[in-house]
């Protein structure tokens, strides 16, 4: 044959190669043509060209976006695009960051920008404002609306950063729209991929803070007991204590048995407790928190042809926890397939399904004071806030005195923590007819359920539960204990305990479940090769369904 003859080989998603024809076996490497991705705009709703989308957007591919090490990859879009700031108020998986798109513009009151994924809104379990982000509540743990997205998953954002949003999604979309895209089968392409992530985070360090040390604190300790403040008439039934609270009880504690007490009630005994308290510098974070490693696995599957593509991956997420009570275990599954049925007519369907179970210290919510502002929070266990709020010169393997009982640290954290379990299942299809050239109809049909339950239990011997029947055998903590209760119909009852025995169980469960259907037309035409129509209708139907129930039980007996 003549050498100048070449063969044209072309395939979907391809780039169109001439290769010369010559004698015996031709190979060919054909590349993947993403020039025409760059150039499209998604918008949840369609597809169109960058040059005819008036607003302000940004594409992010999501291998830029992910950061390795942190299964939430909404966490990423920091320093990814211009306006879009991203406040991180949580290390704790679950809890959404502060995103902000547009600023707080929106006439809901919010300013959390409005997600899309594979064209369906994806409603947030629970609706957290942004002050409530950075609260600590244990509802927030629950607020990340992509938590059940396996990052692995995910092709590309689009964020949508102006007033043109609104023209979409209405008034929601005020606060900007971030649009996902997950992956797709390809035609021509087969493979199998694998990703393994373990990641150790590394043990806070005092050095980071201006913090004094158990010296300096003793210090500072020994001038207050030598102006009259640490006396043992004040602390002794004082609602919290610490090294001379305790070193107080022990001197009034006295064994039958041998006829000693816990402590001689002598200057050389009292020195000898308070050196040892001076030098025992206690690292709380050490104490607290480990290097723990956790493990990220995702498998998928892709695979295509002319005819039909296919993607298929599954996910494990396993963190057995930075600090205590803190162990997270999420488990994702999803399949997209594409069907070209004819030439004209294609279906898609994507059904995706995620599991979290979660532990977390138990909290309560906070509360605001209006006359101060303060926020307080009764029985904050909080590792990280409490190694950085509490004396060093405390030792982690004796009591203290905290709500007029008995407090250890690493007791409360196995005696009173929350088990949160989520489920999240979606599935959706989409039909799209190309009637003519340049006229195209779809409709797009979803459905998603999403389950959560929420378990705060408070053992019998947690602090919080002994706390609230402390002083009924003692008349000075019995009138001071605020969570003792007194009938306000009769001026001269005394406080009595609403527990006197057993524990505190809490359950709040969250049901929801979304319906959608989204009919367009669109039609593109081009006159005379320079003037281009674009003609976009559509109608959409949106169903949610939210269900909240909750149960208090007191008296409980765990043991």
């Amino acid at each position: 044959m003549s050498s100048s003859r070449t063969l044209q080989i072309t395939y979907v998603g391809m780039k169109s190669q001439d290769v010369p024809i010559k004698s015996g076996t031709i190979k060919v490497m054909m590349k993947s043509d993403s020039e025409v991705l760059q150039e499209v705009v998604v918008t949840g709703m369609q597809k169109m060209d960058k040059r005819l989308f008036t607003g302000a957007t940004k594409q992010l591919n999501a291998d830029n976006v992910k950061l390795d090490g942190l299964p939430d990859i909404s966490r990423g879009l920091e320093g990814r695009a211009a306006g879009v700031s991203v406040q991180n108020v949580s290390g704790t998986f679950g809890t959404a960051p502060k995103i902000r798109v547009r600023g707080a513009t929106s006439i809901y009151g919010s300013s959390k920008p409005l997600w899309v994924v594979d064209g369906v809104i994806l409603e947030d379990a629970i609706d957290v404002g942004p002050d409530d982000l950075s609260s600590g509540d244990a509802e927030t743990l629950i607020s990340s609306a992509i938590a059940g997205l396996n990052s692995d998953d995910i092709e590309s954002f689009q964020i949508l950063k102006d007033g043109s949003a609104t023209s979409i999604y209405g008034a929601r979309a005020m606060a900007g729209v971030i649009v996902v895209t997950t992956k797709k089968g390809r035609a021509g392409v087969s493979k199998i991929s694998y990703t393994g992530e373990f990641t150790t985070r590394a043990i806070p360090s005092y050095k980071e803070f201006n913090i004094m040390n158990s010296q300096e604190q003793m210090g500072i300790y020994k001038e207050m007991e030598q102006k009259g403040w640490l006396n043992s008439a004040d602390l002794f039934r004082t609602r919290d204590t610490g090294v001379y609270g305790r070193m107080y009880r022990l001197i009034d504690e006295y064994n039958n048995s041998n006829g000693q007490r816990g402590l001689l009630n002598t200057t050389e005994a009292r020195n000898a407790y308070l050196r040892e308290a001076e030098m025992r510098n206690t690292d709380w974070f050490d104490v607290l928190f480990t290097n723990a490693v956790s493990q990220n696995h995702s498998v998928s599957i892709t695979a295509g042809t002319e005819k039909s593509s296919f993607y298929a991956s599954l996910s494990a997420m396993l963190d057995p926890g930075w600090y205590k009570q803190s162990k997270v275990k999420r488990y994702t599954a999803n399949v997209n397939t594409t069907y070209n049925i004819y030439k004209n007519l294609s279906l898609n369907l994507i059904s995706n399904a995620s599991y979290r179970q979660q532990n977390a210290p138990g909290t309560m919510n906070s509360t605001l004071d209006i006359a101060s502002g303060k926020m307080s929070r009764g029985f904050d266990i909080n590792p990280y806030s409490y190694a950085l709020n509490t004396s060093r010169t405390l030792d982690p393997s004796v009591d203290y005195i905290s709500n007029y009982a008995p407090f250890n640290i690493l007791h409360e954290l196995d005696n009173n923590y929350i088990e949160i379990n989520m489920v999240d299942v979606k599935f959706q299809g989409e039909m799209k007819w190309k009637v003519i050239q340049g006229l195209e109809l779809s409709a797009l049909g979803a459905v998603r359920y999403q389950t959560s339950s929420q378990e705060h239990n408070v053992l019998d011997d947690a602090n919080q539960a002994i706390a609230y029947r402390t002083g009924m055998d003692d008349a000075t903590i019995r009138e001071q204990n605020k969570l003792l209760y007194t009938d306000p119909d009769n001026p001269y009852a005394l406080p009595i305990t609403l527990l006197p025995e057993g524990g505190i169980y809490q359950r709040q469960d969250r049901r929801m479940l979304g319906l959608d259907f989204r009919g367009t037309l669109s039609w593109n035409h081009l006159f005379a090769e320079k003037h281009i129509t674009n003609f976009f209708a559509g109608m959409e139907v949106n169903s949610l369904q939210k269900t909240y129930s909750s149960f208090q039980g007191l008296g409980l007996k765990y043991s």
